[in-house]
């Protein structure tokens, strides 16, 4: 399929995710994006109110290629809070590393680059919502462990599964998605979860 033939949407979409993924946020200018694309600057703020907007939506756009929609039916249809809470951790650790190059440019970005941080920090909010709906779970189940709140647990739990923290376990310590996953659902359940009578 030629270029030309993808919707101009489209193809910016494609072309910022490119750009990011390539390592060149510094790149990734709304007429950077604009000449790449092979469309005028204003022809993307036709389609996009602002750079953060665009870069937002990148990562949605990224969601609905993963179908992150289905992927969360496990965790939202778990009958009990501890397999909520394991089936939200299977969901983000399948998802991490097709998601690793965007995000490791965003955040490399977030420090000189307020479209970039508000971007990030939109998507970082779903996530903590993700982890949110799992604690009240818990919750619900009188199984969340008495040293936590609701709010507390949610803490915690979105700051072990965050990106940086990813990075160092997979790329530093040489943890594999599998690793991640499995040693991750095991740390949370053993620090938010009531223990079980023997």
């Amino acid at each position: 399929m030629s270029n030309d033939s993808i919707p101009t949407r489209a193809r910016i979409l494609v072309t910022a995710r490119e750009l990011l993924e390539a390592g060149k946020p510094k790149g990734t200018r709304m007429s950077d994006i604009a000449r790449r694309a092979g469309v005028s600057r204003q022809a993307v703020y036709l389609h996009f109110k602002n750079r953060a907007d665009l870069l937002a939506e990148v990562t949605r756009d990224m969601d609905r290629a993963f179908d992150v929609e289905a992927r969360l039916v496990p965790s939202r249809e778990a009958s009990t809070g501890r397999e909520r809470l394991r089936a939200f951790i299977t969901f983000w650790g399948e998802y991490l590393p097709h998601i690793a190059p965007v995000a490791r440019a965003l955040i490399a970005m977030q420090e000189s680059d307020a479209e970039a941080e508000r971007a990030w920090q939109q998507r970082m909010q779903d996530v903590r919502e993700g982890c949110e709906a799992a604690v009240r779970a818990l919750a619900s189940d009188s199984d969340l462990a008495e040293v936590w709140t609701v709010d507390s647990a949610t803490d915690m739990l979105w700051s072990m599964l965050s990106v940086e923290t990813w990075f160092k376990l997979h790329e530093t310590c040489g943890w594999s998605k599998t690793d991640y996953i499995t040693r991750m659902q095991n740390a949370a359940l053993s620090t938010f979860t009531r223990r079980l009578e023997p």
